[in-house]
């Protein structure tokens, strides 16, 4: 999943590309199921993407650095994930992960689509908008347990209405910087390494001298699933940023929040979740606009 982007071929959600995000939300649905199934969501996150960029470093040796006309994408990309950590923190404080990861997840890729013709110069059909709507319906659907609750939790929902704007902003640009890449593995595990401190710091950095022991306590037993995690998030956001330079970042952003759908799935299996028939609906709905992007 490397090379540039033959600029010769129409951008075009195709089946086989598809099926390789799908794989990539399922990949991402399984470390935020990590995640929520943990005691400190938080150091969790953190953990995951330490141990991400840890891993990610040998890697680098491997995919080489991407072209230099990427790199001021990934700059920008750092500087907006700084804001994304920011307001993550803030929308776990206020609200726990089953109110503000739909929200978050769920309305960056509308953003996205609201934004893709300006910035990116992609006009989306009426499918592939109907599409987009459907799947942010679906996962809102299927990811929130009871919608209403969330104006119930207002500091919670606009940090996460804040987090799906920087969602939105930062899928933009590294949707344009892989395009630029030559190389979507070697923009992604840059992108990883960098990226891989600056939330566990403030997490770090947070916690008071009592605090940072348990973390290290807690980071001793966590560490083997969520350095599972680190891989999952890499290759998930690999899939999706490759996926990009085939299809139209709209589309494929759309298309990776099934993973709420996926992490729905896993909730019931490993947490014993009930799923209901309100997730039955969502599920529906986001399947159907992933039939309209298809045809769009």
């Amino acid at each position: 999943m490397s090379g540039p982007l033959p600029l010769t071929e129409p951008l075009a959600l195709t089946g086989p590309v598809i099926a390789v995000v799908l794989v990539g939300a399922l990949l991402h649905a399984g470390w935020n199921a990590l995640v929520k199934s943990s005691g400190d969501k938080a150091v969790d996150t953190a953990l995951v993407h330490f141990l991400g960029a840890l891993m990610a470093l040998p890697v680098l040796l491997v995919t080489g650095l991407p072209a230099p006309a990427s790199w001021p994408f990934i700059g920008v990309s750092l500087l907006i994930h700084v804001g994304y950590y920011m307001a993550l923190s803030g929308a776990y404080r206020h609200g726990d992960l089953g109110l503000t990861y739909p929200i978050m997840r769920g309305f960056a890729p509308l953003l996205v689509a609201l934004a893709s013709g300006s910035l990116i110069g992609e006009v989306l059909s009426l499918a592939a908008w109907l599409g987009v709507v459907g799947i942010t319906l679906g996962v809102a659907l299927v990811g929130l347990a009871s919608p209403g609750q969330a104006l119930n939790h207002r500091k919670a929902l606009a940090f996460a209405l804040a987090n799906a704007v920087i969602i939105a902003c930062y899928t933009v640009v590294d949707g344009l910087g892989v395009r630029q890449a030559g190389n979507a593995a070697a923009y992604v595990i840059l992108l990883f390494v960098l990226d891989g401190l600056p939330f566990p710091l403030l997490v770090w950095v947070s916690r008071g001298a009592q605090g940072r022991v348990q973390i290290l306590r807690y980071a001793r037993t966590r560490w083997p699933l969520a350095a599972l995690g680190g891989v999952a998030s890499i290759g998930s956001y690999w899939i999706a940023l490759w996926a990009m330079t085939r299809a139209p970042v709209a589309a494929v952003a759309a298309l990776r929040e099934t993973s709420v759908l996926f992490a729905a799935v896993l909730g019931v299996w490993l947490l014993k979740e009930r799923f209901g028939v309100q997730r039955a609906i969502g599920t529906v709905v986001l399947v159907a606009g992933v039939i309209a992007l298809r045809l769009g």
